[in-house]
């Protein structure tokens, strides 16, 4: 059990922005640790575990299994205040609450994910939930999605990906996958043209991933436009507009189904604050990508889709990155120099089929870093697909979740 000194009067020893999965596991990892001044920000009343949504738009999952109640997943001991941030001092120690009210602390870990920007693409906004669109990003309209899967029969169906960085990296192109394998099941893939829209110079940024799925395109006949965004949709026309990156040139594709992924950022308040990597045109947290501390306010740390590090932002990535916070948190508290270090490890699970997966696996190197040695991860496999569908969530809500993993 950690023995720090007792904080300041009228000041929490460690406040955490985010009750997402990031906040709530490192939150854990720290009451077992033995911290008992822990107060948590966090407005919502649900807690989502979101890497389902992409079954859910594909028909393979009841949206209902991804949510439970905030109160739920809070570490017993947790001082939960459900109010959102809306600001940082980081020389005052501060965190400036909705009410109006401030919070003081000694320590600060900040999780509060990324926002979607809706309004950063024109027309979109106005569009989604709506005129045949539709984002397995929101959970408001996944289940939306694979109602305009199940029902198309012909026609175009449009799949984007924004230029920006995003969670879950190959969620844009799995659904994808997910429809495709649909419509050839139901005999109606010779009748439906796709299109897949990739602001990349491939498919996936790690090479041999990126070859198997050039291959699972392919196979379903899939129009691939590399380096490539939608830069504008009219949802009265239902039409999208394509920027190629390359040559600048606009193309606009009328559409029966577009699964629109908008562009990402880090949250308005955390953009305009001290705390943004100023490097990041997004407002990304800057940390040490290894020890995730702040590089000016040693006193802060930051993981999750937040940080500003060079690695794809996905609940594995968080897996990894809460055991180095909450480590390296204790050292600073003890006045030890951080110990613990991230090595960029993430993984992406690659629904391919509505029975297959392939799972990538890479460090900051983009070196494959397997968990299953034994078998490979570079093959579409059906068990993988179990995993994801079924082991998956109960190890997040009573593993990662609780610390224990």
């Amino acid at each position: 059990m950690a023995s720090t000194p007792a904080s300041a009067p009228g000041r929490r020893r460690v406040v955490i922005v985010g009750g997402g999965s990031a906040g709530i596991s490192t939150a854990a990892r720290l009451r077992r640790a033995g911290i008992t001044d822990i107060t948590l920000l966090d407005p919502s009343g649900t807690h989502w575990y979101q890497p389902l949504w992409t079954l859910v738009g594909g028909g393979q999952a009841p949206l209902g299994i991804s949510r439970r109640s905030e109160a739920s997943v809070i570490p017993g001991g947790v001082h939960w205040i459900r109010q959102a941030a809306q600001a940082v001092d980081p020389d005052a120690r501060t965190v400036a609450l909705a009410d109006g009210g401030r919070l003081g602390y000694d320590f600060l870990v900040m999780a509060p994910g990324l926002q979607l920007d809706w309004g950063g693409v024109p027309g979109l906004a106005e569009a989604v939930g709506r005129d045949r669109v539709t984002s397995n990003y929101a959970p408001e309209h996944a289940p939306l999605t694979w109602e305009l899967i199940r029902n198309m029969r012909s026609g175009t169906a449009v799949f984007t990906h924004p230029a920006t960085p995003l969670k879950c990296g190959g969620a844009p192109q799995k659904i994808a996958y997910l429809a495709a394998d649909h419509w050839r099941k139901q005999k109606v893939l010779d009748k439906i043209r796709i299109v897949l829209v990739i602001p990349d110079p491939a498919l996936f940024k790690v090479p041999v991933w990126s070859e198997v799925l050039e291959k699972v395109a392919a196979r379903y006949g899939i129009e691939v436009r590399l380096r490539s965004e939608m830069t504008a949709v009219d949802g009265d026309r239902r039409e999208v507009t394509v920027t190629d990156h390359t040559t600048g040139t606009k193309e606009t594709i009328a559409y029966d189904l577009l699964h629109a992924v908008p562009p990402q950022s880090a949250p308005d308040w955390v953009k305009a604050g001290p705390l943004a990597d100023p490097a990041g045109p997004l407002g990304f947290i800057a940390a040490d990508k290894h020890t995730l501390q702040h590089p000016h306010h040693p006193e802060v740390f930051a993981l999750g889709d937040v940080a500003n590090l060079p690695t794809s932002k996905t609940g594995a990535a968080v897996r990894k990155q809460a055991p180095v916070v909450a480590a390296n948190l204790l050292d600073v508290m003890n006045g030890r120099t951080p110990s613990h270090r991230y090595d960029g490890y993430t993984s992406c699970p690659l629904v391919t089929a509505r029975d297959k997966m392939l799972l990538a696996e890479f460090d900051y190197d983009l070196r494959p870093t397997p968990s299953f040695p034994l078998i490979s991860t570079l093959k579409e496999r059906r068990d993988m697909w179990l995993f994801k569908r079924y082991a998956l969530p109960p190890l997040y809500w009573h593993g990662m979740l609780t610390g224990r993993i």
